[in-house]
């Protein structure tokens, strides 16, 4: 599924998962499938819109100067106060209203037995966890069961658990014909500062904890505020720098494979340069299906753009899912 840029603050994304035919919608919106073990089985949440009458996932209109993971998971939290990581990306769902169309794009999100869900008395007056079959039965827009079903499915495969990986290219620095002392110390030019704070922001989603980055300071300024925000270290690791990877990029390829092999959700932060290298390193683990939406030429990655994996927990270095998310452009 591929969602365009509407203006400089809105996220061009792009997902494994299939889209809504058609031009692009005239609203976005964004919300999750929280679920959470029942059993052998699982339970969803609905929550019920006293202004429409009707049960519902939670989900919301996209705010300006949003991404969309961004309003999913806002909505989650004003809607129920709880707070979500992004798991799987589920089927967009596409449905008039009034004389506009909508589309809404959904993430799985897992809570444990302890979450307690509570409506904020506006926009949902009253929550339940309910099994899937339930759920089905009580959904007012039948559009969602699209989502509904792609959750249960991944269920039955032992693949709704996931934990993200995630590959970062730096953020835009200062040209280099523009940079004359070392590169490693070449800095962020001023809109990469901004897409650095849109970086940091995105990975709020997916929670990463741990982050791997190159050493060199234009990756650091671009995964170190996130770092900080979330309270997790930052492993700086030499053999993803660019004079690194020319001269050695097995050495940059293990590097990658940690990101498959580790249990821990992550962040790896690069260069241009050693994508291809990441990006065929993370192929070879992949179904050729999902393979096929990783970028595939240069740039590879623009400044600053997120390449999310999600990998099934129980069948280990098994990736469910591909998103780009992009980042604005000024």
């Amino acid at each position: 599924m591929s969602i365009p840029s509407r203006s400089s603050s809105r996220t061009a994304y792009r997902s494994s998962e299939p889209g809504p035919d058609g031009p692009p919608a005239d609203v976005l919106a964004a919300g999750c499938l929280c679920w959470r073990r029942a059993g052998e089985g699982l339970e969803v949440l609905l929550v019920h819109r006293p202004r429409y009458d009707d049960w519902s996932f939670p989900k919301g209109k996209q705010d300006d100067g949003e991404t969309l993971p961004e309003t999913a998971c806002r909505e989650v939290r004003e809607e129920v106060g709880l707070l979500p990581r992004l798991g799987v990306p589920l089927p967009a769902i596409r449905y008039p209203v009034g004389d506009s169309v909508k589309d809404v794009l959904y993430w799985a999100a897992e809570f444990g037995p302890g979450a307690r869900p509570a409506p904020d008395g506006k926009e949902v007056d009253e929550t339940r966890w309910v099994d899937p079959d339930t759920a089905r039965g009580m959904l007012g827009n039948r559009s969602d069961v699209a989502p509904l079903d792609r959750l249960v499915t991944l269920h039955e495969a032992g693949d709704l658990a996931t934990r993200p990986a995630i590959v970062v290219r730096h953020a835009k620095a200062k040209p280099r014909s523009s940079w004359s002392r070392a590169e490693g110390d070449r800095p962020l030019a001023a809109t990469g500062k901004r897409q650095a704070l849109a970086v940091t922001r995105l990975l709020q989603a997916w929670s990463p904890e741990r982050v791997l980055t190159s050493p060199w300071l234009r990756c650091l300024s671009t995964v170190v505020p996130y770092a900080r925000k979330a309270g997790v270290k930052v492993r700086e690791r030499p053999q993803l720098t660019e004079a690194s990877h020319r001269r050695h990029p097995r050495k940059a390829a293990a590097v990658v494979q940690t990101v498959l092999d580790k249990d821990a959700p992550v962040a790896l932060c690069t260069h241009r340069p050693v994508l291809p290298t990441a990006l065929g390193v993370l192929a070879r683990q992949m179904d050729p299906r999902l393979a096929a939406q990783l970028p595939q030429k240069d740039p590879w990655l623009s400044p600053g753009e997120l390449l999310v994996l999600q990998v099934s927990r129980r069948h280990r270095r098994r990736v469910v899912s591909v998103e780009l998310v992009k980042p604005f452009d000024d």
